[in-house]
């Protein structure tokens, strides 16, 4: 036994060693595998799952939806689920990768006619179940997607099937649906643009002209494409929701920005004022049929302030940044929106012409056989086969028959052609009509003369393509978007006070949290707070719940950054020399938790007095000398406004070189800087001091601004910057002189009457809306206009159905100063189809007395005002022009005309 184990040892030893090699011999080494099958499925994600073609703008899982649905298609609608089922067979994925793209293409309401609950991309509530929602294809996708000459067919993933390479879409429907994808390695991001825009640009570049095309989306809101950069990888738009003043105590978002909802936003919303941002009572989403969300303040919150928060800290504002990648050629390439238009824009091109030279072929053969079947029939060749005992024998003696008429055919007559002659019924020989058949081939003709021209002039024919595109299908387009520049919103002014400002002099902590010690002020949890020291010293710092700056605090406050108006002046003793200077400067840029020492830097020096002026105010002191000071006058008064505004290091003058017991105001000063400039934006509608727009002039604490509406309404404002004016609702915006004369035209609906008025605003109540055109449901403003002496061309029409005129009118010499509760005087004239305003009158002698006068050229005619002037004597002047010339000739703020 013994010797039996001994003896198999070596044996299984042996073979284990065997197969150890074998394994060894076996394996596959590793190395380089993993980088392949990762580039494999990159390139798999990108190409077959992601990323859109250029050629169609479509990713494979919507083409094959698209011919899943064609092959489908009757007319009628089909259950999302049997489309589903249909796309199975062509897709090798799940049903619910297919259902996701099936529904976002249905949402965009540009390729599927759809039935049933399809969800809403405003509130985010998503589609109904497959089986309950149904779809067909739109009249617009059966036009320009879809040809199965021009199609480039391959097989199904399992080769069961025929599906296209790439649909032959004669439309740049990439950048009218946009796209959105994650692949491997890269991303893409197309926004969507209009429909009526993208035609009118494909024109544009086939008539080889310059294109600029921004993106438009399905929620409106409004868009600033500064930097867009045509939709390049690296570019991006800020997209606002669209926000309307109820009153003074109500805010309504009437449209969202593109990729939010209204749950993410009422959300978003919610939450700033739960961390403090705004100060609202509530929040309301009462959409249905359009967007309408509303936001009741809380009291004493200033609505323009909140718009500026809602932008500055909730989703109201988005920024979305756009890379647009596709595929070409097989690879994908990032590109600029005009490149996707240009080759969409020529593929279309290249489509059309596809399809006339098939068109062109399809006509050619068909009169090649009209003309066979004519000879045929006419020449009775049809008799001769009558003895012919074969097949062989038939074909022969045709041919041999059209042997003579053969040179006038395009192409060789092939045995296939004579057959089908063989082909034809004796019923249809014998009642052959030859004039009918004239008929046909010179339509025939006709159209291939036409073909063949619109071969010759393609461009011509692509350009009339689109058109007629555009006629049919553009209805209802209209841009939702509305493009236009945002302003900067500093979040520290707009920001609610949801802090408090608590100070420890003595201890040298500031902060929110010490509310055992004293309160400064309200302030937000993003403001910068700027202290003064006892010794000479300032620092701006980040507000927190207890922070410590410094022992002896003399002043602290929000620091305002770029504030020059806030003026310090400031009384230091040097330590070194014992001189007491006084200086006044401005602390405009800091940098944050960096002292600056405001003396001259000497130790032990200190600060003897300190005012903060928020307006440059300039104060008297009084200064009292110690009792054992060597000088004559131990008291004397010191006016800051004798110091000039200088630099924070600037050491300032000397006040005195003797000892200082005390420093008191004695009087309160007023300020050294004059009033402040203000200029309007009318691209933003806010007002600024940095010079951008229009002058509205010099202003001073008293002064407000006057807004008249185009709703026939006007308010008086303060020139805070940031107050919000609607451009588009504005017809005069300018700083309120009490002197100031307004003249309208306008309707009052209860006299159902025109009306022209002039009036002065005797009103002083800021930030309430007065009707100067009564409140009579119907009522509508025609023009207002602030200029000395304005003038009108009114179009109007005498009687109902009487002819339309034209006539300038000239308010001035219309009508005396009334108030501006007042009618004003009565127009003669049955409707007022038109007011413009023109060029205001230059003139230095008095105004024409009242009593209906309208001139020319500026010079009184007498004539009534009911009289119409030929139309050269009309002078109508631009928007742009009218401000021109309005300020060349009498430097007075212009206002632009409007008729609702």
């Amino acid at each position: 036994m013994m010797n039996e184990q001994e003896h198999q040892e070596p044996t299984e030893s042996k073979t284990t060693n065997t197969k150890k090699e074998e394994t060894l011999h076996e394996q596959t080494v590793v190395s380089g595998l993993y980088e392949n099958w990762f580039l494999e499925y990159a390139s798999y994600v990108i190409l077959e799952r992601a990323v859109p073609a250029v050629e169609d703008g479509l990713k494979p899982v919507q083409r094959r939806i698209l011919h899943a649905l064609k092959e489908m298609d009757d007319g009628r609608f089909n259950k999302v689920a049997n489309v589903i089922g249909q796309t199975m067979q062509y897709h090798p994925h799940g049903d619910a990768s297919i259902n996701e793209a099936l529904v976002t293409i249905g949402q965009k309401n540009i390729l599927f006619d759809t039935q049933g609950n399809w969800g809403d991309i405003r509130t985010g509530d998503g589609a109904a179940a497959p089986r309950y929602i149904e779809v067909r294809l739109s009249k617009f996708a059966n036009e320009v997607v879809y040809n199965n000459d021009t199609t480039e067919w391959q097989l199904s993933y399992d080769g069961r099937k025929r599906e296209p390479v790439a649909l032959p879409v004669k439309f740049p429907l990439l950048l009218a649906l946009g796209v959105e994808g994650i692949a491997v390695g890269l991303s893409t991001k197309i926004l969507p643009h209009n429909f009526n825009e993208l035609i009118e640009a494909s024109i544009q570049i086939l008539k080889d002209k310059p294109v600029v095309l921004y993106p438009d989306f399905p929620t409106g809101g409004q868009i600033d494409v500064s930097n867009y950069n045509d939709g390049l990888r690296g570019g991006k738009v800020r997209v606002r929701a669209r926000i309307e003043e109820l009153d003074k105590k109500t805010l309504i978002i009437r449209e969202i920005p593109f990729g939010t909802t209204t749950t993410s936003v009422k959300d978003s919303i919610i939450k700033a004022n739960d961390d403090g941002k705004i100060k609202i009572k509530k929040v309301e989403d009462l959409t249905s049929k359009d967007v309408e969300i509303h936001v009741h303040l809380a009291p004493g919150v200033s609505p323009d302030i909140t718009i500026d928060a809602l932008y500055a800290f909730t989703e109201c504002e988005v920024s979305i940044s756009p890379n647009a990648c596709v595929i070409i050629a097989d690879k994908p390439h990032f590109v600029t929106v005009l490149d996707i238009l240009k080759l969409n824009t020529h593929q279309t091109v290249h489509l059309l012409q596809r399809e006339l030279e098939i068109r062109k072929h399809e006509l050619m053969e068909k009169l090649l056989y009209s003309s066979l079947e004519k000879i045929f029939i006419e020449k009775r060749i049809y008799r001769k086969i009558e003895e012919c005992e074969t097949f062989e024998a038939v074909i022969e003696t045709i041919d041999k028959a059209l042997k003579p008429y053969k040179k006038e055919f395009y192409r060789e007559i092939t045995e296939d052609d004579i057959i089908r002659l063989t082909e034809i019924k004796i019923k249809r020989i014998s009642k052959y009509d030859a004039f009918k058949a004239d008929e046909l081939m010179r339509r025939l003709e006709q159209e291939l003369a036409e073909t063949e021209d619109n071969l010759a002039n393609i461009i011509r024919y692509s350009i009339q393509y689109y058109k007629d595109l555009q006629k049919k299908y553009g209805k209802g387009r209209d841009r939702k978007t509305e493009i236009r520049a945002f302003n900067t919103i500093a979040a520290n002014v707009v920001a609610a006070a949801n802090q408090k400002l608590y100070v420890d002099r003595e201890g040298g902590f500031i902060g929110s949290g010490l509310k055992k010690d004293e309160y400064v002020m309200d302030c937000s949890d993003i403001d910068d707070i700027i202290v003064f020291r006892r010794d000479g010293k300032c620092l701006v710092t980040k507000i927190a719940d207890k922070v410590f700056v410094g022992k002896d605090i003399i002043y602290v406050s929000v620091f305002k950054k770029n504030d020059e108006r806030k003026i310090y002046n400031l009384v230091y003793l040097d330590g070194k020399s014992g001189i007491s200077m006084a200086k006044r400067f401005p602390i405009t840029a800091v940098t944050r938790d960096r002292e600056y020492d405001l003396t001259m830097g000497n130790p032990k020096s200190k600060v003897l007095y300190f005012t903060a002026n928020d307006n440059g105010e300039a104060e008297v002191i009084t200064v009292n000398l110690t009792a054992q000071s060597s000088a004559k006058v131990k008291q004397f008064d010191f006016d800051f406004a004798t110091l000039g505004v200088k630099n924070r290091s600037a050491q300032g003058n000397i006040m005195t070189r003797y000892p200082v017991r005390k420093i008191v105001q004695k009087s309160g000063g007023v300020s050294t800087l004059g009033g402040v400039d203000i200029w309007y934006d009318d691209h933003l509608g806010r007002l600024n001091r940095d010079e951008r727009g229009r002058l509205l002039g010099n202003f001073d604490a008293k002064d407000s601004i006057l807004v008249a509406y185009k709703d026939g309404t006007y308010e008086l404002t303060s020139f805070d910057l940031t107050n919000r004016y609607e451009p588009h609702d504005i017809a005069v915006l300018e700083k309120f002189d009490p002197e100031r004369v307004l003249s309208a035209v306008y309707y009052e609906a209860n006299q159902k009457a025109w009306y022209v008025k002039r009036f002065k605003v005797e009103t002083t109540t800021l930030d309430k809306k007065f009707s100067f055109i009564g409140d009579g449901k119907g009522s509508k403003l025609g023009a207002v206009t602030s200029d000395r002496h304005p003038r009108m061309e009114l179009t109007y029409q005498l009687k109902e159905r009487g002819p339309v005129e034209k006539m300038v009118l000239e308010p001035e010499g219309f009508i005396d100063i009334r108030g501006w509760k007042a009618l004003g005087s009565k127009l003669p004239y049955a409707r007022v189809k038109d007011v413009k305003l023109l060029a205001p009158r230059v003139i230095d002698e008095k105004p024409a007395p009242a009593g209906g006068k309208i001139t020319t050229n500026g010079k009184a005619t007498g004539k009534p005002a009911q009289e119409v002037l030929p139309a050269e004597a009309v002078e109508e002047v631009p928007a742009t022009d009218v401000a021109a010339t309005d300020v060349a000739a009498t430097t007075e703020p212009v206002q632009l005309g409007l008729f609702s």
